[in-house]
């Protein structure tokens, strides 16, 4: 039975791409589009429902927003959704994952699955990989205020050791090197060692069905898009925040060109599928992302009673508190929130005990900004937030997808994404020997 490959590349502007291939750049990217061609997906009609927490679930279930309701990130936990590792599992298919975002591991006997960083579900996988993974989740939160506490060094540094191919010794002494300096080549080098894990796991374990989310394309676009030549607006990145000679979406292309390369090479007979859930395009205005340093800190300090606080990714995190009384009182309190200019801090989705915030505010935050909240006047509030970006990205409904088992034309006609558990399972028609079923 043929192996299924299937890459998820977060995000990555295939027009980009196109720009750097032109360039004679990203030959692997090159080989695969010319050989196969490119088919755009199709998602969500509403701005507000272009996430890839909202995107990624349907090419999971097959389900649309509508159906599966999940609208937030880590809003997973605890739904009784079908998803493609299931459904193969229960036609006889091996699986393994590597951080599936928004992914809840739902599997009987699974090969390996290894969570996004903030996502609550179980880990399959070796004393090391469990160690691994919590140590992803804690740099991954905690990478605004570039803080990485020593027992995560301490398991990065293992599994590196234990799973990075030697091949790639070289970019990953220069992406530590340069992330001295600057704080995108972080996420690279966080994805290239979950690409060195995927393939070892692969290729030990050898599941059937195999998956890899990478997340720093999006990442890095959402920052720096403006750097990139392929980008002919208006908009200018300042100096302080990247310098003009820098690209760093080409540096983090260039990684997932090796990237691809080395999983082509490592599994010669394999079906690949590789797919980008929605692209990027620029954002037309100055917007800044803040991110608070001490969520549980910051609500006591205002005099708001919870249970726990959870942070999620960039500005995002979820409260819990005993009762829906209690969590009405901190919404209300939140949403009062006014900086100097009188601008909102704040915006909540409240879904009864939990409340799931976002540190909205687009403008500079600076020494002088105070913030009045629930009654009181925060005098130093920037001292409470780290600055996360610039933003240069902002999302577009269409993805992209290229089939090795499925050759296109140019011009193809588009697909919904919500075909692809169908165009999985496909190529497994005949390994299917009873009824998929959803479980109880």
């Amino acid at each position: 039975m043929q192996q299924v490959i299937l890459l998820e590349l977060n995000e990555i502007n295939f027009e980009y791409v196109e720009h750097y291939i032109g360039q004679g750049k990203l030959p692997n990217f090159k080989s695969l589009i010319r050989t196969y061609g490119v088919r755009k997906t199709t998602s969500e009609a509403r701005y507000e429902d272009i996430e890839p927490w909202i995107q990624w679930v349907t090419a999971h279930t097959g389900l649309m927003l509508s159906e599966h309701g999940v609208f937030r990130l880590g809003d997973i936990e605890g739904r009784d959704l079908y998803q493609i590792w299931e459904m193969l599992e229960d036609s006889g298919v091996t699986i393994g994952a590597v951080c599936p975002i928004n992914a809840s591991n739902r599997t009987k006997n699974a090969k390996f699955f290894i969570p996004d960083p903030w996502t609550n579900t179980r880990v399959t996988g070796s004393f090391l990989i469990r160690k691994l993974y919590a140590a992803i989740s804690q740099a991954v939160n905690e990478n605004s205020e570039s803080r990485i506490a020593i027992d995560s060094a301490f398991w990065l540094l293992i599994g590196a050791i234990t799973y990075a191919r030697p091949a790639n010794y070289l970019r990953y002494f220069a992406l530590a090197t340069m992330a001295i300096r600057k704080s995108w080549p972080k996420a690279i080098f966080l994805d290239l060692l979950l690409s060195d894990v995927f393939v070892q796991l692969t290729k030990r374990k050898r599941p059937l069905f195999a998956t890899l989310f990478l997340n720093a394309g999006a990442h890095i676009q959402h920052h720096y898009l403006f750097n990139s030549p392929a980008y002919k607006g208006d908009q200018k990145n300042p100096m302080w925040y990247a310098r003009k000679e820098d690209d760093p979406v080409f540096t983090v292309y260039s990684a997932y060109d090796d990237i691809l390369g080395t999983i082509f090479a490592s599994f010669p007979g394999a079906r690949f599928i590789v797919a980008t859930g929605i692209h990027q395009d620029p954002h037309p205005e100055t917007t800044f992302y803040w991110r608070l340093k001490d969520h549980a800190a910051f609500l006591h300090s205002i005099g708001l009673e919870f249970e726990e606080v959870l942070p999620r990714m960039s500005r995002d995190f979820v409260i819990r508190c005993k009762d829906c009384i209690s969590a009405s009182h901190v919404e209300q309190a939140l949403l009062e929130a006014k900086g100097p200019d009188s601008l909102q801090l704040f915006s909540v989705d409240n879904r009864g005990n939990d409340l799931f915030v976002m540190l909205i505010y687009a403008n500079d935050i600076g020494i002088d900004f105070k913030l009045m909240v629930n009654g009181r006047t925060i005098d130093d509030f920037r001292n409470l937030v780290s600055f996360v970006a610039i933003k240069n990205g902002q999302h577009n409904s269409e993805g992209y997808l290229v089939d090795s088992g499925q050759i296109v034309n140019e011009g193809a006609a588009s697909v919904p994404l919500a075909l692809l558990p169908d165009i999985v399972k496909s190529a497994f028609q005949n390994h299917a020997d009873r009824k998929e079923s959803p479980r109880t």
